[in-house]
């Protein structure tokens, strides 16, 4: 990517292409796509007959409408010389990213018009294509939960993060599936315009206001049910008795095996021991609390098993990198209006 940004007037629109291809995914490119529009819609409100934030447009390879894997066709340009100013790359992703990310010609233009750009961008499995093209080597990466071990096989060279909604590694920004990259443009609204201009597209398109990009994808108790049948209730169970003894002793009596035996059969089959899932499920429960609730980090703690504050402090730098209290400073109500 360009070290600088591109040569445009400080006045004039900031140009953002969105790159389509049979069977894209209809909403990672209509999603940022609206992003960028309602920014433009509000700055006209706000001073008629100045020159837009953004000129947003789709393209694509070949002529004619691209038709995206929900059936409807996307009316795109074909696209630009690979050297024609640029401030703004979004690839979007989509079952037909597989195809895409084999065609010379489509990574040709790619990396070469990465050369170009301010920043250069993926939702969802769109980071594929930018993985194929070299553009994320060494850098985090966020992708769907559901293809981040497939992209992390492929891709040995990256460090892919399955819970992030998305990330931003430098001129590099990556997103998680579908609805995260209406996060993700938002993101990219308050980096260029400020906080109180990308709320106000959140609030005009009606979603929850903006979604910092730590946030998870979905939650730990939902991937460890998700993750073998047997273990379902005690998972269940577990999330409803955070303060009671999780204890190795204490969850294999619960599912009737040994320990030994129980610790093996849960970790082949959620990936994790249980004292990491009991980590994650105490660390999320506390997560929403901190969140959503004025309750005291001390109280917090011993509400969801924690014991003491210190204990769940080690636990969110280890799952989190951040603090209870820097959590909440960030993603609390406060911080959040």
């Amino acid at each position: 990517m360009s070290p600088s940004a591109p040569p445009f007037s400080p006045n004039a629109p900031r140009q953002v292409e969105i790159l389509a291809f049979p069977d894209v995914q209809l909403l990672d490119v209509a999603g940022p796509l609206q992003v960028f529009a309602t920014a433009c819609d509000l700055a006209e409100r706000r001073a008629p007959g100045a020159a837009p934030p953004y000129a947003a447009v789709v393209v694509a390879a070949g002529a004619g409408p691209v038709r995206c894997s929900a059936g409807l066709g996307l009316a795109a340009v074909p696209l630009p010389p690979p050297d024609a100013p640029l401030d703004t790359l979004v690839v979007a992703g989509g079952r037909g990213v597989g195809a895409a990310s084999h065609d010379p010609a489509t990574l040709r233009w790619v990396t070469a018009r990465a050369g170009h750009v301010r920043r250069i961008a993926s939702v969802c499995s769109g980071a594929f294509l930018l993985a194929a093209a070299g553009l994320l080597d060494g850098r985090r990466v966020a992708t769907h939960w559901d293809h981040c071990e497939d992209l992390q096989r492929r891709h040995p060279g990256l460090r892919v993060e399955p819970d992030p909604i998305y990330l931003r590694d430098g001129p590099v920004w990556t997103s998680a599936g579908v609805t995260a990259g209406i996060d993700l443009a938002l993101a990219m609204v308050e980096d260029d315009l400020g906080r109180d201009a990308a709320l106000a597209v959140a609030r005009q398109l009606v979603v929850f206001l903006k979604r910092p990009g730590g946030q998870a994808q979905y939650s730990a108790a939902l991937a460890l049910q998700a993750a073998d049948a047997r273990f379902d209730r005690l998972q269940s169970w577990m999330a409803d008795h955070l303060a009671q003894d999780l204890g190795i002793a204490a969850l294999a009596r619960r599912a009737g095996m040994s320990e030994r035996s129980f610790v093996r059969h849960y970790r082949v089959a959620t990936g994790l021991t249980p004292a990491r899932a009991v980590e994650r499920l105490r660390v999320e429960a506390a997560r929403s609390l901190l969140a959503e609730s004025a309750t005291p980090v001390k109280r917090v703690a011993e509400r969801c098993g924690f014991g003491t504050d210190e204990t769940m402090r080690r636990s969110f730098l280890r799952v989190l990198g951040a603090s209870p209290q820097d959590y909440r400073e960030r993603f609390g109500r406060r911080a959040a209006g």
